[in-house]
């Protein structure tokens, strides 16, 4: 199969994706984030027989260098790497732009000197901000909340210029909120889940500490958010297209914690945490995917589809978190900005 470049590899997504590629048997260039520790991140726990057929570049995505020297002879490019943490750009907004936006250009200038055959570029759903209706399909309006937002409403234009202007293949994915193992606890479902082993590890009366819990999001399974990657490479028929991927099932981050807590045979009692509330305006409070045009252009569609599906994707979640030595870099007891 013809060499494919997945930036942002070590991360949550991109470490299933590029296994999921490895597996089907893709020539696979991991791009990582260079650290002085030689880290790959979540790639330092594959499977070995899979990273033998792996070549891992470390580098940075904001260098426009490093990513050409990536990409030179592959055929598909898919571009995951960015900040991402909402919280964090608050205080740190011009490493967004620096990091999603300047890095998008290189990838897309980069795909378009070298000839590259695909690009596929990762949005969020997090541009659409707040329904303004529901489900919510690819047009509707975009209204980012946060600094991290706009950044990503950036990213995508750049990409998509980069195919009205010089014909570059772009295809911009839109996952909503993918949840599953390895995720960061700066995300909820891990936040809610690593709280209770703490607790019942203590032998405590768990109390989970969050934000806002009347917000509803759309979740999808970080192996169904994957396969929305490997359908987008199948097909030019996207190309020039944003696509969502997602469940289209809505839940309340409120009920996603009682939820979990049924998994987990625990009772649990929810305290909300100032520090962890957004700002009023910035808070999106509704979310709900519309994935038509998924199934319409990919032929994808969820695996863990509504609440059964969703439930099914939180056991295995909770799986993963079970044993101590997947927990060991999490600290429960602090806020993940």
């Amino acid at each position: 199969m013809s060499k494919v470049l997945v930036t942002g590899a070590g991360g949550f997504i991109g470490s299933h994706l590029v296994e999921r590629l490895a597996a089907d048997g893709a020539r696979v260039c991991a791009f990582v984030e260079y650290d002085s520790r030689g880290s790959w991140g979540w790639l330092d726990s594959a499977d070995p027989h899979l990273l033998d057929a792996i070549e891992i570049i470390a580098g940075d995505i904001r260098d426009a260098h490093a990513v050409r020297q990536a990409m030179a002879g592959c055929d598909t490019v898919f571009h995951l790497a960015a900040l991402i943490g909402i919280p964090y750009s608050y205080l740190a907004p011009e490493s967004y732009v620096q990091t999603n936006v300047t890095g998008t250009l290189n990838i897309v200038q980069a795909a378009t000197d070298l000839g590259v055959g695909h690009v596929i570029h990762t949005s969020t759903s997090e541009v659409y901000g707040t329904a303004q209706y529901v489900p919510i399909d690819e047009a509707h309006p975009l209204n980012p909340q946060s600094p991290y937002a706009a950044t990503k409403v950036g990213a995508d234009q750049i990409a998509l210029s980069y195919c009205r202007s010089f014909g570059t293949p772009v295809t911009v994915l839109r996952p909503f909120n993918t949840y599953g193992p390895r995720q960061s606890a700066r995300a909820v479902i891990p936040t809610i889940i690593t709280q209770i082993v703490a607790a019942k590890d203590k032998g405590e009366t768990c109390a989970v500490r969050l934000g806002a819990t009347a917000p509803t999001r759309d979740f999808n399974f970080v192996a169904d958010t994957v396969a929305g990657f490997v359908a987008a490479r199948a097909t030019n028929e996207a190309v020039g297209e944003v696509v969502n991927i997602g469940s289209n099932f809505e839940i309340s981050v409120g009920e996603t914690a009682a939820l979990i807590a049924e998994i987990m045979d625990t009772e649990i009692t929810l305290e909300s945490a100032d520090e962890r509330l957004r700002p009023d305006a910035s808070e999106v409070e509704r979310l709900w995917c519309d994935n038509h045009r998924a199934a319409d252009l990919l032929g994808w569609k969820p695996y863990y589809a509504g609440r059964d599906g969703f439930r099914r994707g939180l056991a295995e979640t909770v799986a993963w978190f079970a044993p101590a030595h997947n927990r060991a870099g999490y600290r429960p007891h602090l806020y993940n900005v």
